[in-house]
């Protein structure tokens, strides 16, 4: 029995390796991808004077930024702990996924501002450029947004990433569709409204990354732990009397802490008790559990 549990145990942590390794290849492939379409855009609307083409250019600039940060957190969370940092540097990919966050609503203020602009002094452009370009970014930004879409429930430094990526991605073709209809129409005013359109669709996502973000940071309790569940699961295990002084945490983006004062009914049964409450509570993600056992009086 014990074999099995520690060669459960061993594949747990190679899978977890493997996850890391292919995550640190895929940040790595998505900063050099954008980073080179970041150089490609700045000479292109240097070339055609396009000042839209140079802006976009240092607002991608953030997704560069976006993605070295995440991957300097999640490199960070997997060194050792110390006797200065206890739980290692885990909680950095907290910060990250709140800068994240910050970052896009920066990105949303640029966007909307330019847009109210557009809309009321329009500028002729040369569309079939600026669409031609776009798509290319387009194009690059779908590529690491599918990159990082299978990990993005599974840890919120991750969907930091992924909806900066993905709103990008919106940007890009509503200044593909934008570039076409001005290209046709000479309605160079339809810029500004689909900015502000797309500026609506990243504030949504962009706005419960944020909220999950403070409240990691402000140690809340998980967004996928219920805390009066938690309760009722440890009450369930046969001789747990009362449940007190129950914290729930985050210390990174993918593990949880938990510690509790368990009074129990005999303190004969209580290595049983605290082996089915860990096994229970590991089930749910909780991953440091630290359990306080007294006789109940």
């Amino acid at each position: 029995m014990a074999k099995k549990e520690k060669s459960k145990y061993t594949n747990c942590i190679e899978t977890r390796n493997n996850t890391r390794e292919n995550l640190t290849t895929f940040f790595l492939l998505g900063i050099i991808l954008n980073g080179l379409f970041v150089v490609v855009e700045f000479f292109v609307g240097f070339i055609v004077g396009s000042i839209g083409l140079i802006s976009d250019a240092g607002h991608n600039l953030s997704d560069i930024i976006s993605l070295i940060l995440a991957l300097f957190a999640m490199l960070l969370a997997n060194l050792q702990a110390n006797t200065r940092y206890t739980y290692g540097y885990k909680k950095t990919t907290i910060l990250a996924s709140l800068i994240n966050a910050l970052l896009l609503l920066t990105a949303i203020v640029f966007i909307v501002y330019e847009s109210v602009e557009k809309l009321f002094s329009p500028v002729a452009v040369e569309g079939g450029i600026i669409s031609l370009t776009a798509a290319i970014g387009v194009i690059i930004k779908a590529i690491t947004t599918i990159l990082f879409h299978k990990n993005k429930d599974k840890d919120l430094n991750i969907k930091g990433v992924y909806l900066h990526m993905l709103a990008d991605t919106c940007v890009g073709l509503g200044v593909v569709i934008s570039g076409i209809v001005m290209n046709i129409t000479h309605w160079y005013f339809i810029d500004g409204i689909i900015g502000l359109l797309i500026s609506i669709i990243i504030f949504v996502s962009t706005w419960k990354l944020l909220v999950r973000s403070i409240r990691l940071t402000l140690d809340g309790v998980p967004y996928e732990l219920d805390f009066d569940k938690v309760v009722d699961i440890i009450r369930e295990v046969k001789g747990v009397k009362e449940v007190n002084n129950l914290h729930i945490w985050a210390i990174s983006t993918r593990e949880n802490a938990l510690t509790a004062h368990i009074l129990i009914n005999n303190l004969s049964e209580m290595e049983r008790i605290k082996t089915e409450i860990r096994k229970k509570l590991l089930s749910m993600n909780i991953n440091h559990i630290t359990l306080e056992i007294e006789k109940s009086l």
